[in-house]
C-alpha cells in the first residue's frame, strides 16, 4: 500500500517501529544503526530515535555502535500464541507423532502470502534449514502452504500466485503459475501435498490440512524428512498415514475447544 492511500487512523511512526524490529534476524542478529537505516530505507535521525526508544522500552540491547533485540521481543510473539487455542491444542498430538515416526513435525499457519510455524516438535536431527516456532517460508513452496492455498477460494489463491516470487530455490521447484498451479489442483483432489526438495536439497516434507469445526481449512500439519532417510514412496506408505491421524486428532480437539481466532 503507498503511503497516500494510507486510511486516516494509520499511524507510520508505529510502522516504521515495528520494520525496525523486523529487520533483525537469524542472517542479521547484530545491526548498525547505518544499517538498521538503510535496510528500513530510513534517516538515520529517525533510525536513531526508533532504537533508542526501542532500547528504553527493553526490546533492543546497544553496546557501542552495535543493536541487537533482546528476549524480551518474545512477548509480542507470545502474546498471540497465548492468545490463540490452536497450537496448545496441536503440540501434545505432534509430540505423540514424533514419538511414533522419529522426526519432526510442524503446525503452520497462513499470513498473507506467507506460512507461519506456530507449533513445532523437532528431532535432533540437522537440517541445513533452521525451523522455530515464528519461521516464515513462501507459502507456495512448501507442503504446509500447499494444502493451506488449495482450499483456499480460487480467486484468493489466484491473487497470492500473482504476487509470488517464482524464483528457483532448487532445481526441482515449481517456477510456473500453471505449474502450481496444476499442484494445488491436485493437492486439493488427493488431501494433502508432498514437497520433494522444492524449498531445500535434500528435504522432503509432506502435509495435511487441518479443518475448524466449520470445515475450513485454517492450519496445515506436516512431517519433514532428509530424502537419503525417506524415499518418496516410503513418505506416502510409512508416514502419511500417521500424519493424516494426526490430523484427524487436531480437529477433533479443535471441535471441542472455544470458537477458533485466527
Amino acid at each position: 500500500m503507498q503511503a497516500d492511500a494510507r486510511a486516516p487512523h494509520f499511524v507510520r511512526s508505529f510502522e516504521r517501529g515495528l520494520a525496525v524490529i523486523r529487520c533483525f534476524d537469524a542472517g542479521h542478529p547484530v545491526r548498525t544503526l547505518s544499517e538498521v537505516a538503510q535496510t528500513c530505507d530510513l534517516t538515520r535521525a529517525a533510525a536513531r530515535r526508533l532504537l533508542l526508544t526501542l532500547a528504553d522500552l527493553g526490546y533492543v540491547h546497544q553496546d557501542g555502535r552495535h543493536f541487537r533485540l533482546t528476549p524480551r521481543v518474545l512477548e509480542l510473539g507470545y502474546s498471540y500464541l497465548s492468545s490463540y487455542t490452536l497450537p496448545e491444542i496441536a503440540e501434545p498430538h505432534l509430540e505423540q507423532l514424533v514419538a511414533r515416526i522419529r522426526e519432526s513435525s510442524s503446525l503452520c499457519v497462513l499470513d498473507g502470502d506467507d506460512i507461519v510455524y506456530v507449533a513445532r516438535v523437532p528431532t535432533r536431527r540437522i537440517m541445513t534449514a533452521s525451523i522455530t516456532v515464528g519461521t516464515r517460508f513462501p507459502a507456495h513452496v512448501t507442503s504446509v502452504g500447499r494444502v493451506i492455498l488449495a482450499h483456499l477460494p480460487e480467486t484468493e489463491s489466484e491473487q497470492l500466485l500473482d504476487r509470488a516470487d517464482l524464483k528457483p530455490l532448487t532445481a526441482r521447484t515449481l517456477t510456473t503459475q500453471a505449474a502450481l498451479r496444476g499442484e494445488l489442483h491436485r493437492v486439493r483432489a488427493q488431501g494433502y501435498a508432498l514437497v520433494d526438495q522444492e524449498l531445500e536439497e535434500g528435504l522432503r516434507s509432506v502435509a495435511a490440512p487441518v479443518r475448524d469445526r466449520d470445515g475450513t481449512v485454517v492450519a496445515a500439519v506436516n512431517i519433514a524428512v532428509h530424502a537419503g532417510r525417506h524415499t518418496v514412496d516410503a513418505v506416502r506408505r510409512d508416514l502419511l498415514p500417521p500424519l493424516r491421524a494426526t490430523a484427524a486428532a487436531i480437529e477433533a480437539d479443535l471441535r471441542m475447544a472455544p470458537a477458533h481466532r485466527p
